[in-house]
């Protein structure tokens, strides 16, 4: 593609920059080939010319754009060079705040400077076993991957973490060591994995120190290699250390500090064990005061010198030997205030008396004297002479400084040799991961010899990683089958070979260190002799002949040749180690015992003299060089992965950036070389399938062919002229640098047409309709202006024609009213005439008409009214009679009171609507008396101005009657007038009086009643108030009770958490007590497990409840024995004193069962034939008997008594069993037959009272009133003698209820002094006295109902005799003869009634409980059968022991059940089927003891038959608790189960999976493509998890478990769901995006859909995917003004303030058209939710399971209805 096509006009590039490196800028108009300048505008709108060099043609690099900004991967960009890797990482790091980026196989990660909640415990959870693609760039990312590799290609791992001080390598190291930790177990050894994390704290604190650059750096360098198992567990670790820098004991620059151990121990010196060392402050010693900074801010000594203590003893270090450690530390420490004095030039001397001398000598161990000569002296040996030389101050001082640096190293590497010893484990290493914690490349102003050493590893590692990314570059393209092309990459070798090889400069420095007088400058010359002109990578400064240029791969540095043979020989004056071979302190003497362990036959071999002794020796680089090897060749056995640290800034400020240093470090630490290498080839790489989805808008839809390849072929031909710039692949496309973002600029522009032409079509359409709105509103006006002028027009003429018409018809009416009145006058006169003319002529015949009529009138009245008077007589006597009824009716019946109560409060009312009215009333007159008050003033005021007018008047008057005596005559007027208005003012000021009296009288009513009113409006103040505080106590309880309730759901949860950690801690316990009896007893391993002994009839609940077994069961063991001995005694106690009252209980009962047996017999006489048939059918069972007994004794004369079991006993007791059988099925006939009778009789009965009835009918209605009378009064005495009975009766109770009562005090206060004498007794005297009380009370009680069953037995023989004299009767009564007509009587019968127990014998617990608990298959019971048939059958058989009162059998029973389930469970608990199926049957059988408990609570929904079914003589409740407990452990089972089931769908489900493929699209991807969680052919969708949603549903229905369990089991599905999306939603960038939340939205959708369909909507599943719809709802909503900020505030209550932040962090444009979310809008969210109270966790609580609760659910299920199938093999169980 030509340059003038991406360099054209707004195409953005980068150019260099002084202070930010580089530059953002855009063309302002298209490149031409040739140009010499570019014309650009940079951000801040300066436009600049950015100059070409004409001669290479080199134009700026490429600018990527902005959808592939803040990539994961740098591999993803599309151009990759230097500005562009470092603008991503600003991008992630700054804006994102996103510490981890990859670069192809590399994990970037940026010091933020500031912790960060990504660490935590469940974000380890969540990225264990991902593939390193899916999840966001993390250290646990790295390490997840590496642990995988090892586990499937058996193959060991190295972690390579490097970087310069202060970028954080150790904390890197430790998360790594940590995640490790964490994901593994333990094998066979505990605590490893503590141990492992504890060996971090002692070597910071051994190895780390502050620096310039950072307040934790490490000192040295270290490979800890993790061991690993077969089954991939921690077995143990071993650490290598590298380079330790000695010089930091004695030396610390400003602003450092020494060592952290010395602080910590400075800042436990007044601790009582530490008395002894004589610390004190940092400041006080030498050694730990030169940087005069010995605080680290948010750092305590105090509290790391104790984590520093735990580890040690962790780690197995005991309190001596620590203190021995310590010891020397502070001895280091007293030495370091030793001062040396000088005495001349050449002689030194330390005074004898000098207190920190003596104090390091005494904790050293070793003379003062000695130790004092030695630091200011050294030998010299020659040949045949020694002699002892003074040193001067400066030597001496260096050779103390030697001694301490000496002391230390030694002390380290034994710290670390206990370490490893500690964390070696005795089973056999199968595979390792090692994590390499070492500096990175170094420079500083001046570089000595601890940074040569450590660039030169740097060199090394540089080397392993080019060679490792150029391996895995070769190996994608093969695999790809794409033709493989060398690309050039920097190869150091010549470097390394610089440094260690013949002649190099390692070689040449030993090499001067075995001279005699070696030294600094002569070993500068040899380099610059020997190398100076061969090798290319090394040179001479300018100005310097003591200094030497090496050119590293990251940049070329000066090194200082001062100090460099010192530091390599690391020598110290022997004598003085002699003088410490001598102490007394048996530590001192274990650090230098290697010294003393050197062969002799070397020094024997060698020749005389310090030669020979020198060669022994290796020098600080040969060994350096020699571990350095070692290290490699371990690196280069293992898959290495790297992990490159940067440090942003030397301020250390939070997510602040440097470019320059930023660049500085990529280009050291190889980043740069990886992005070189990558684009080198063909960095972006597709899949057909994500290329097509991407670009499939480039394409025709005639272009679009079935094969996924030849289509992205043809568009690539098409798009792409330079075939050389892509290849197609196996299953990827490659494409050079750059390609993707010409593309994606296609793409774009591509979009930005469609979307004008959108745009264009969606203007025209509105503008067309707004203008066809417009055009319908002209015509709408038109049409009403033309309407209202028609209208108008209408409207004229109507009133004109009007007009016309009104006066047509005034005129015709005037002319006709004239007429009319001439026409009745004449009619008048006319009727007048003529009626006198009539009268004349008809006189006498109308008055005989008048009389006629008059008679015929009266008779048709009095007949009207003597009907009427009839009818009136009839309709009244009816309603008397129906008034009679009702007064009857309402003489027995509350409605007459209710009646009554009804008009009361019908009057009521009325006086209440009175009041109102007369209030009413009152505020009228007040009102009018104010209106005429008010009248009254004005008319007042008015004549009083008329009166003044008129005195104004008269005056005038009077003035003017002298010049006007004509007004004398209106002056006598005026007077009258005045008069008159005198007369009426008068009258109205009487009239106003008598208003005023009125109205003041009201006044005072109305005031009277205002007064009554403001009292009943106090009161209902007063009782408002109280009201009010009512309500407010009730909200404060309500507000409690919410409280205690969320307290108790706490500590449910709580409780159920332990109880589920106790049960698995009890489970490993007997799982390791197994373990140890077969190690101790092998030769029982063969030993098969029979029925008998299968379950343990004797769990731990058993030791819990106190077994009540007499005998000790084979699996007992001795410590069970012992620890049950007192339980059995005090229990059965207990349990019989609860027996035997209700024995006591039910002998009443059965004596008063006995009573009313005998009254029916005594009522009812069995039929003579039926009697008769009963006794033919007793003698043939006799016979039967008899013949039976006869053919015994015949068979077996001379033998015993057939013993029981034999066959004809089973005979005997099958003959037996079925006569009995027989008679109780007779005796239900006799009672059929005897109600039958009863009918007869009463039928007999209402036949003859419903003729009288007939008959009475007849009579007139005064005799039923005077019946209805007498039956009354019949009725009253009947009830009259009814409550005297009643009474009788009550009295009688209550005397003996009295008289028992008394007894129970009186049994009472003797048992209340018993115990108190008991309690004197010793424990054995107590119990026998106890039993002794017990005895006698119960014998007692038997003899009294002894007495009682004599009494009975009276009363039965006395009813006998009565019943036979009924038969004689009986007999006479059928003798006379009976014409009556006899029914035949049909007598059904009934079937054979169970009691709803299953008999079993002593023993066979085991063998029903293997085949109902351990070899059922749940899946047959739960289609075949009915729910919860287990638990039923044990129940039935729990009923049976209950019935014969054997506590050994319950307690068996019980316990053997409990570890039967127990068993399954822990064998069985992955099966889902399984685990659902016995939580259902625990609950029932737990309901099912509360159910037939007996207790009140749970027997209120039973049926009769039920209640009779209860236990009668053990009281379970302990059982209930117990069984309680099985089921929340078994419920906490089913979730683990069900969440490992749906674990591996949910993200793929929820997340990845698009339900419309093209629509969401996909970005470009880099090195590390995340790899779907499923194939395409196997794509897992929303409907495969409702799928398996519906499965768990189903499999709990089919199983009879209770709805509130299901619900919280569905709530608990769906919270996984939610966190499980939600988690890898904040973990996953690319899932970040509008679309996804649109995607989100529709899945829970579907989910709240499943949940309707199921009637599941009110068990709060919906409530825990409220943070995942408010986490989609936040990818969807505008995200631009304060306005939208508040909003998402308020719709996301669900989520924390981390979440909100996180979510909106990693918001992430799928096109170009979305826009990333401002930084400043972020910090808008974070200042509206700074005070919000919440968590400040991250992620959600994927292990969170929400407390369980049992409620009571009882069964409608009859016991005595279960049947048992044959199917589960019970045939030993029999029903009773």
């Amino acid at each position: 593609m030509a340059a003038s096509e991406l360099y054209s006009k707004y195409a953005r590039v980068w150019i260099p920059d002084a202070a930010e490196v580089w530059k953002s800028a855009e063309l302002i108009k298209d490149y031409t080939p040739g140009d010499s300048t570019l014309s650009l505008q940079l951000e801040d709108g300066t436009e600049v010319e950015h100059k070409i060099d004409t001669q290479t043609n080199h134009l700026p690099p490429l600018r990527n754009p902005n959808i592939l900004v803040g990539e994961n991967d740098l591999t993803a960009l599309s151009y990759l060079h230097e500005p562009a890797v470092l603008h991503n990482l600003k991008v992630r790091f700054v804006d994102s705040k996103l510490i981890y980026t990859y670069c192809g196989i590399v994990l970037v990660a940026i010091n933020p400077y500031e912790s960060l909640p990504i660490y935590e415990e469940d974000i380890i959870h969540a990225y264990r076993g991902q593939n390193m693609g899916d999840m966001d760039p993390h250290i646990f990312a790295v390490a997840e991957e590496a642990y995988k590799q090892m586990a499937r290609d058996e193959r060991n791992q190295s972690i390579i973490v490097s970087g310069e001080s202060g970028a954080g390598k150790t904390v890197s190291a430790k998360y790594a060591m940590r995640y490790f930790a964490t994901v593994s177990c333990s094998s066979g050894e505990a605590n490893v994995e503590e141990k492992v994390l504890a060996s971090s704290p002692i070597m910071e604190a051994l190895g780390n120190a502050k620096t310039t650059r950072n307040d934790n750096s490490s000192r040295f360098g270290k490979y800890i290699e993790i061991g690993f198992d077969k089954k991939h567990c921690i077995i143990g670790a071993n650490m290598r250390t590298y380079l330790l820098e000695k010089s930091r004991v004695v030396f610390q620059a400003h602003g450092e500090r020494n060592y952290h151990i010395f602080y910590q121990l400075c800042a436990s010196s007044h601790l009582s064990e530490f008395k002894a060392f004589r610390l004190g402050c940092a400041d006080d010693f030498h050694y730990t005061n030169q940087g005069q900074s010995p605080v680290i801010d948010g750092v305590d000594d105090a509290k790391e010198m104790n984590n520093t203590r735990k580890a040690f003893s962790l780690l197995g270090i005991n309190e001596g030997d620590q203190m021995a450690i310590y010891q020397i530390l502070a001895a280091l420490l007293h030495l370091s205030n030793v001062e040396v004095k000088e005495q001349s030039a050449d002689k030194s001397s330390i005074m004898p008396d000098n207190a920190h001398l003596l104090v390091f000598c005494e904790l050293m161990g070793v003379p003062c004297e000695e130790m004092a000569h030695w630091l200011c002296h050294r030998k010299l040996k020659t040949t045949t002479e020694t002699y002892v030389k003074p040193v001067p101050k400066i030597n001496a001082v260096n050779g103390r400084d030697a001694l301490a640096k000496h002391i230390y190293a030694r002390l380290f590497s034994w710290i670390v040799g206990r370490v490893n010893n500690a964390l070696k484990s005795s089973v056999r290493q199968h595979s390792f991961i090692g994590v390499l914690d070492i500096y990175g490349f170094e420079t500083f102003d001046v570089n000595s010899f601890e940074q040569f050493c450590i660039n030169y590893a740097n060199e090394k590692l540089q080397q392993q990683f080019n060679l490792h990314v150029f391996k895995l570059e070769q190996e994608e393209y093969m695999k790809e089958q794409i033709p493989w092309t060398l690309i050039d990459f920097y190869d150091n070798q010549p470097c390394i070979n610089l440094i260690e090889a013949k002649l190099g400069v390692l070689d040449l420095l030993d090499e001067e260190c075995k001279m005699p007088k070696g030294s600094d400058d002569t070993w500068a010359q040899k380099l610059y002799n020997t190398l100076l002109k061969r090798n290319a990578h090394f040179d001479k400064p300018r100005l310097s002949n003591r200094a030497f240029i090496i050119h590293h791969f990251a940049d070329k540095v000066e090194y200082q040749c001062v100090g460099f043979l010192e530091k390599n020989k690391d020598t110290v004056n022997e004598e003085q180690i002699n003088v410490l071979k001598k102490s007394q302190f048996e530590m001192s003497l274990r650090l230098f015992e290697d010294d003393e362990k050197a062969p002799s036959s070397t020094n024997k071999k060698s020749s005389p003299g310090r030669a020979g002794q020198k060669d022994t020796k290796k020098t600080v680089g040969l060994q350096f060089r020699q571990s350095l090897h070692l290290l490699m060749d371990t690196l280069n056995a293992t898959t290495p992965h790297y992990v490159r640290c940067i440090k942003p800034n030397d301020h250390k400020a939070q997510f602040t950036l440097a470019p320059v240093r930023a660049v500085q470090q990529l280009r050291a630490c190889g980043i740069l070389e990886t992005v070189r290498i990558s684009a080198a080839g063909f960095p972006s790489r597709w899949t057909y399938q994500e290329f097509f989805v991407r670009y499939r808008v480039l394409m025709k839809q005639k272009d679009v062919l079935p094969d996924r390849k030849l289509t992205c072929k043809n568009l690539l031909e098409k798009c792409i002229k330079d075939q050389n710039q892509y290849q197609f692949g196996k299953n990827k496309i490659f494409f050079r640098a750059g390609q993707v973002a010409y593309l994606e600029k296609l793409r774009s522009d591509k979009l930005r047409l469609a979307c004008v032409r959108i745009q264009k079509t969606i203007r025209c359409w509105l503008a067309r309709k707004k203008y066809l709105r417009m055009r319908e509103a002209a015509i709408i006006i038109q049409k009403h202006v033309r309407g209202h002028q028609a209208r108008c027009y209408v409207k004229f003429l109507r009133q004109t024609r009007a007009a016309v018409v009104i006066q047509r018809n005034v005129r015709m009416w005037a002319t006709r009213r004239r007429y009319q009145k001439q026409r009745s006058a004449a009619i008048t006169l006319q009727c007048l005439f003529r009626a006198y003319m009539a009268r004349q002529q008809f006189y006498k015949a109308v008055v005989i008409q008048k009389w006629v009529k008059g008679w015929l009138a009266r008779q048709h009245y009095k007949r009207t009214v003597a009907a009427i008077v009839l009818l009136q007589s009839c309709v009244r006597r009816m309603k008397a009679k129906r008034e009679l009824k009702k007064l009857k009716v309402e003489a027995r019946s509350v409605e007459h009171f209710k009646k009554l109560n009804f008009g009361m409060e019908n009057k009521i009312m009325q006086l209440q609507h009175k009041i109102n009215e007369q209030h009413k009333e009152n505020r009228e007159l007040s009102e009018r008396l104010n209106v005429v008050e008010k009248t009254q003033g004005v008319e007042r005021e008015r004549l009083s101005r008329e009166i003044e007018n008129l005195r104004r008047s008269e005056q005038e008057a009077k003035a003017k009657a002298e010049s006007v005596p004509s007004l004398l005559e209106q002056l006598t007027f005026l007077r009258q007038e005045l008069d008159t208005t005198r007369r009426e003012k008068d009258e109205l000021e009487k009239e106003a009086k008598v208003y005023r009296e009125t109205t003041q009288e009201m006044v005072e009513e109305l005031n009277m009643k205002n007064s009554l009113l403001n009292n009943e409006k106090d009161e209902l103040n007063k009782l408002i108030l109280e009201q009010t505080q009512q309500l407010t106590e009730i909200k404060t309880n309500v507000v409690k009770t919410k409280q205690l309730e969320k307290d108790l759901n706490e500590e449910r949860s709580r409780y159920q958490s332990l109880l589920s950690e106790h049960l698995s801690l009890e489970e490993r316990h007997r799982d390791l007590k197994e373990e140890m009896d077969l190690n101790i007893s092998p030769s029982k391993s063969g030993h098969k497990r029979t029925d008998s002994n299968y379950s343990s009839n004797s769990s731990d609940f058993s030791l819990s409840l106190g077994s009540t077994d007499g005998e000790d069961s084979s699996t007992h063991t001795e410590d069970e024995d012992q620890s049950t001995v007192d339980l059995p005694v005090l229990l059965k106690l207990q349990r019989r004193i609860k027996e035997l009252e209700q024995e006591k209980k039910s002998l009443w009962q059965q004596i008063d069962k006995k009573e009313e047996a005998q009254q029916e017999k005594a009522k009812v006489c069995t039929p003579l034939l039926f009697r008769q048939e009963l006794e033919s059918e007793n003698k043939k069972l006799k016979q039967d008997l008899n013949e039976l007994r006869k053919s015994l004794t015949e068979e077996s004369k001379d033998l015993v008594p057939p013993a029981p079991g034999s066959l004809p006993y089973q005979i005997l007791l099958e003959q037996l069993n079925s006569s009995n059988d027989e008679l109780e099925m007779r005796k239900e006939e006799v009672l059929l037959l005897r109600s039958h009778m009863v009918r007869q009789e009463a039928l007999k009965y209402k036949v003859k009272t419903i003729g009288s009835s007939l008959s009475l009918n007849e009579l007139n209605s005064v005799r039923e009133l005077w019946l209805a009378y007498e039956g009354l009064k019949e009725t009253n005495r009947l009830l009259e003698c009814q409550m005297r009975e009643q009474a009788r009766i009550h009295s009688e109770e209550t005397k003996t209820l009295q008289e028992q009562v008394s007894k129970f005090k009186k049994e009472k206060e003797q048992q209340q002094k018993l115990l108190a004498q008991s309690l004197l007794l010793p424990e054995d005297a107590r119990i026998d006295a106890s039993l002794q009380h017990e005895i006698t009370r119960l014998t007692s009680e038997n003899l009294e109902l002894m007495e009682l069953q004599e009494k009975q037995d009276k009363t039965i023989r006395k009813l006998k005799k009565q019943l036979r004299l009924y038969m004689k009767k009986l007999e006479e009564y059928e003798g006379n003869g009976m014409n009556e007509t006899v029914q035949a009587i049909n007598i059904t019968r009934k079937e054979k009634e169970y009691q709803g127990m299953l008999e079993y014998k002593q023993g066979d617990e085991s063998k029903l409980l293997k085949n109902l608990v351990v070899d059922l298959k749940p899946r047959g019971v739960a289609v075949s059968l009915i729910p919860g048939l287990p638990a039923y059958i044990i129940f039935m058989c729990l009923r049976y022991a209950d019935n014969i009162n054997d506590d050994q059998r319950v307690s068996t029973l019980l316990n053997s059940t409990i570890s039967s389930i127990k068993g399954v469970i822990k064998r069985r608990g992955n099966d889902f089927e399984v685990v659902s199926f016995w939580l259902a049957n625990t609950c029932r059988l737990m309901h099912c003891l509360k159910q037939y408990s007996g207790e009140e609570v749970f027997v209120t929904c039973n049926t009769p038959k039920q209640n009779e079914h209860c236990l009668t003589n053990f009281e379970l409740s302990e059982y209930q608790g117990v069984f309680g407990d099985l089921a929340i452990q078994i419920y906490r089972q089913l979730i683990k189960c069900m969440e490992d089931i749906l674990q591996p769908i949910i993200v793929v489900s929820m997340l990845e999976h698009e339900t419309i493929q093209s629509v969401l699209g996909s970005k470009p991807t880099g090195l590390r493509k995340r790899s779907r969680s499923s194939s395409v052919n196997e794509a897992v969708t929303v409907d495969a998890l409702l799928q398996r949603l519906s499965f768990f549903h189903t499999t709990m229905n089919q199983h009879g478990m209770d709805l509130g369990v299901i619900k919280q089991v569905v709530r608990q599905q769906f919270y996984i769901i939610c966190a499980v999306t939600l988690n890898h939603l904040l973990l996953r960038k690319d899932m970040c995006s509008w679309s996804k939340g649109l995607q989100i939205r529709y899945n829970v959708w579907q989910l709240e859909e499943w949940l309707s369909e199921r009637e599941l909507a009110d068990c709060g599943a919906k409530e825990t995917l409220e943070p995942l719809v408010q986490a989609a709802q936040l990818l969807q909503i505008k995200k631009k003004t304060e306005a939208d900020a508040q909003a998402i505030c308020n719709m996301c209550t669900a989520l924390t303030t981390a979440q909100i932040i996180k979510v909106l962090t990693l918001y992430t444009p799928v096109i170009e058209f979305e826009e990333r979310v401002p930084t400043t809008f972020i910090d808008t969210i974070k200042d509206i939710l700074k005070d919000r109270v919440q968590s400040f966790a991250l992620m959600m609580d994927t292990k969170k399971i929400f407390s369980v609760t049992l409620p009571f659910t009882a069964s409608s299920v009859a016991l005595e209805t279960i049947q048992i199938p044959a199917s589960l093999n019970l045939g030993f169980l029999s029903r009773i």
